[in-house]
């Protein structure tokens, strides 16, 4: 039996983790933790993503299942319960999570800056669009769209050579494409691409 690191762990080894732990210090995310790390949490849902989990129960299905496997995915936590992630997710700073994209796509970028996408031009192409996600008005209040539905709406600003998110936005769903302009940084000699909306 093949006794090295699992494919998730190999994968997540090109993290810097030294910018997510300098990132959790930053918002005080592991003020009052025991035992579920932050690292922990992101390793669990990066893993969920990865792996097409569709809920939380669905996650915490397929730990209860690997739970020998644990340590080689590189989650310190015995393991994962439902309630335990439920609040981690809820209670943990958004802003960890975010910096830290960020920190990503800031690495990633560069990668791509010599790669053709079709048509000759030096400078930086972007598209800006959104989606609408349609929600449940019960189970979600607080996202008002229509009467009788809830909505939250994903703006979304992508570097074309490279196919990169540099800016994401997540606003109500009545918010309108245009008024995300104003919350834009615009790069000097970029193009920007967008529809009507």
């Amino acid at each position: 039996m093949y006794a090295g690191k699992l494919v998730f762990a190999q994968v997540m080894e090109h993290l810097p983790l030294h910018t997510f732990r300098r990132i959790v210090r930053r918002y005080g995310g592991e003020r009052k933790v025991k035992s579920f790390s932050c690292l922990d949490q992101f390793l669990c849902m990066a893993f969920a993503q990865l792996t097409y989990r569709e809920s939380l129960r669905d996650i915490e299905a397929c730990f209860r299942a690997q739970r020998s496997k644990l340590y080689h995915l590189g989650i310190r936590s015995t393991s994962v319960a439902r309630n335990t992630l439920a609040n981690a997710n809820s209670v943990r700073d958004w802003h960890i999570y975010a910096d830290f994209a960020q920190s990503l796509i800031s690495i990633a970028r560069p990668l791509y800056v010599d790669e053709a996408f079709g048509v000759d031009l030096k400078e930086s192409v972007y598209a800006l669009d959104a989606t609408t996600i349609d929600l449940c008005l019960s189970v979600f209040p607080w996202a008002p769209f229509r009467s009788t539905k809830a909505a939250v709406k994903l703006h979304t600003l992508l570097d074309l050579r490279g196919n990169i998110p540099s800016f994401i936005h997540i606003s109500d769903g009545k918010m309108h494409d245009v008024n995300i302009l104003d919350q834009l940084i615009p790069e000097a000699g970029a193009f920007y691409i967008m529809d009507r909306g």
